[in-house]
């Protein structure tokens, strides 16, 4: 007769194996939203969509959630139905039909996000996660060092900016500055990993090269939740200062390669990239007075690329945000309660030079969302968003995983005011794994960690 350990071994291992599909088939999906461009143009979207839902099959027929996962995820549900029925409500009204189902899938993929997170390896996730912000900064980097199409884009015909595979600065920022924040989590999970410091330094560099703004107040709203719930404040501050130095001079080194009227310099980036590197595993005080060193010689090599640098982005001031807010909010006036309808509005405002200029997207998507779908709508909005509170606070533990989690949630809720990030399919997708990552009832308990190992 077998001994009951032995009995329990194939037990064991399957549930591992049905905790690690759901995980692998996320990560599939959210890696294509990365490379096809966030999931933007139709074919990425639909990819993005079809892969989701895969993971939510997946989930649904082998890891089989609990009856309280799916009763946790009742009142989102409904809330979410609730917003899509009214989206494809005003569209029978006013049109949009297109704008309108695409508002429905985006629902459906952070849903489904959700569910598969609920019974995935949070751990594993967050790998996964990191390992890809660490690809979308890299190739940020390279777009600017290497002037590589697609991958850099010329702003405003004066600064060519990181884009990453995503194509769009500002989004790669929204995913580097949640990546950073899981990176810090990891970082804080096991101190002395020097792959897990790497890997954040690198990330934080990414974000630097995208020259997003945004993306910087993001990834500082994340930070002030996170060390709200960290289990140790001091060790956050000591783990990120050196990470965060190296970016610096990385990004210092990116310096000559930013204005389109310089030549890059590939050699100086990679220059900076190497001491950055460096300067992310040494002691906090050491890391300082090196940054510190690297960040001014690498300026001083070429002092005249640093002033269009920073006046066209060391300001608060965006022509292009002003100008469309300023639009959406008299749209906004003229339909308050029930909206212009899906994706029907039009933004109108004159640039500096006196030219019209014309957008889909007011750059603020609480703003957009009471555009399109008036006050209704954004009342169902923030049902959904209450709906999801619940989870975090059930899944509330004082684990640097769960701090992170919930620390990128809130930097790309903040991201959200200042870009049009919820066109891309990949952040909604994002959103509902962190909030799955984040909520109760992983799986975790049917498989109680072995001796030695450790639970993040």
């Amino acid at each position: 007769m077998d001994s009951p350990a032995l009995q329990a071994i194939p037990a064991r291992s399957a549930t591992i194996g049905d905790r690690s599909a759901p995980t692998l088939a996320l990560l599939v999906a959210v890696t294509a939203g990365v490379v096809a461009q966030g999931g933007f143009y139709l074919p990425g979207r639909i990819l993005v969509s079809v892969l989701a839902l895969v993971a939510l099959v997946v989930t649904l027929v082998v890891a089989r959630p609990r009856a309280g996962d799916l009763r946790d995820l009742r009142a989102p549900g409904i809330a979410a139905a609730a917003i899509a029925g009214w989206a494809l409500l005003r569209a029978a009204a006013q049109g949009g039909l297109a704008d309108a189902g695409g508002i429905a899938l985006a629902l459906l993929t952070l849903l489904a996000g959700v569910v598969a997170a609920r019974r995935a390896r949070p751990a594993d996730l967050a790998l996964g996660l990191t390992g890809l912000g660490a690809l979308v900064a890299a190739t940020a980097w390279a777009g600017v060092a290497l002037r590589i199409e697609r991958w850099s884009v010329l702003v405003e015909s004066t600064l060519y900016r990181g884009a990453s595979t995503l194509t769009y600065p500002n989004a790669a920022a929204a995913v580097l500055a949640a990546a950073a924040l899981l990176a810090l989590a990891r970082v804080l999970a096991e101190p002395a990993s020097r792959v897990r410091v790497l890997a954040l330094f690198l990330i934080l560099a990414g974000l630097g090269a995208t020259l997003s703004r945004a993306g910087g107040i993001a990834l500082a709203a994340g930070l002030l939740v996170m060390l709200a719930f960290a289990p140790d404040r001091r060790l956050l501050v000591r783990r990120l200062i050196p990470p965060a130095l190296g970016a610096a001079v990385a990004v210092a080194a990116l310096v000559p390669s930013f204005p389109v009227d310089a030549e890059p310099a590939p050699l100086l980036a990679l220059a900076g990239l190497a001491a950055g590197a460096g300067i992310a595993l040494l002691r906090p005080l050491l890391a300082l007075g090196l940054a510190a060193a690297g960040a001014t010689g690498a300026l001083l090599l070429r002092p005249s690329t640093l002033d269009a640098v920073l006046r066209r982005r060391l300001t608060l001031a965006s022509q292009g945000r002003s100008g469309a807010w300023h639009s959406a909010l008299e749209q906004a006036g003229a339909h308050l309660w029930l909206g212009r309808g899906p994706g029907q509005a039009r933004y109108f405002w004159f640039d500096f030079q006196g030219r019209l200029v014309v957008s889909r997207w007011v750059h603020n998507e609480y703003l957009q969302w009471l555009v399109d779908l008036g006050i209704v709508g954004l009342v169902l909005l923030l049902a959904l968003l209450a709906a999801l509170a619940p989870g975090l606070r059930r899944g509330f533990a004082r684990t640097p995983l769960w701090a992170g989690a919930v620390a990128a949630i809130a930097a790309l809720a903040v991201h959200s005011a200042f870009d049009f990030l919820w066109e891309l399919a990949v952040v909604p997708l994002v959103l509902g794994v962190l909030a799955g990552m984040a909520g109760p009832h992983h799986g975790e308990e049917s498989a109680p960690p072995s001796n030695g190992e450790v639970t993040q």
